[in-house]
């Protein structure tokens, strides 16, 4: 927008700045105008955002099934139930973990994590300690034999991953990846506030 001259429409300078002020604020208003949908557009956003939320739903759900029924097939192989399996993972992350961390990472109860610890020491995978701090408390570490069973696991589906993954271009991969990172963090938040209750009451 260009600015009146003050020798042009006789008006003075204290004129010409105020026309220029109110020549910007019109300006600001109109773009802000604009920048904000119409009703329409709201809604076809919302009828949108429902279309992909529902095709997002069906395919992780589809997804979230196959992986299911592969993990089952792929672990009950090695005598380890799945659940097992994942507590016999997380373990392996760190050097030790008390019961209570390892049921806060599987998203379980306490005594279902204890069940599971106990099934997994009778098989000589995991074995407890006294924790050094807490008398209360005991560490959980995986033995050798842990170990390598896990090893054994992750290696075999990793080597299923990567047939799956080949196809794909590095871009689109690491896309896939952070879009699923974003998803677990999302749905851990959630889970730790619908903590002692639910979260549909």
């Amino acid at each position: 927008m260009r600015m009146v001259p003050a020798d042009l429409c006789g008006c003075d300078q204290e004129f010409s700045t105020s026309w220029l002020s109110l020549a910007t604020n019109i300006c600001y208003l109109v773009s802000v105008v604009k920048s904000v949908p119409s009703s329409t557009k709201l809604r076809r956003a919302t009828l949108s955002l429902d279309k992909d939320t529902r095709a997002f739903y069906a395919a992780f759900s589809d997804l979230t099934r196959v992986y299911q029924c592969r993990d089952r097939d792929r672990i009950c192989c090695h005598d380890i139930s799945v659940t097992q399996c994942y507590a016999l993972e997380a373990l392996g992350r760190r050097n030790s973990m008390t019961l209570n961390e390892l049921a806060t990472a599987l998203s379980l109860d306490k005594s279902t994590s204890s069940r599971v610890v106990d099934a997994l020491e009778r098989k000589g995978y995991v074995v407890r300690s006294p924790h050094p701090e807490d008398r209360r408390a005991v560490d959980l570490r995986v033995t050798r034999l842990g170990r390598q069973l896990n090893n054994r696991i992750v290696g075999e589906i990793l080597a299923e991953e990567k047939s799956l993954l080949a196809v794909f271009s590095p871009a689109v991969r690491r896309a896939m990846t952070q879009m699923i990172l974003r998803l677990a963090r999302a749905a851990e938040r959630r889970n730790k506030s619908c903590a002692g209750g639910s979260c549909y009451s």
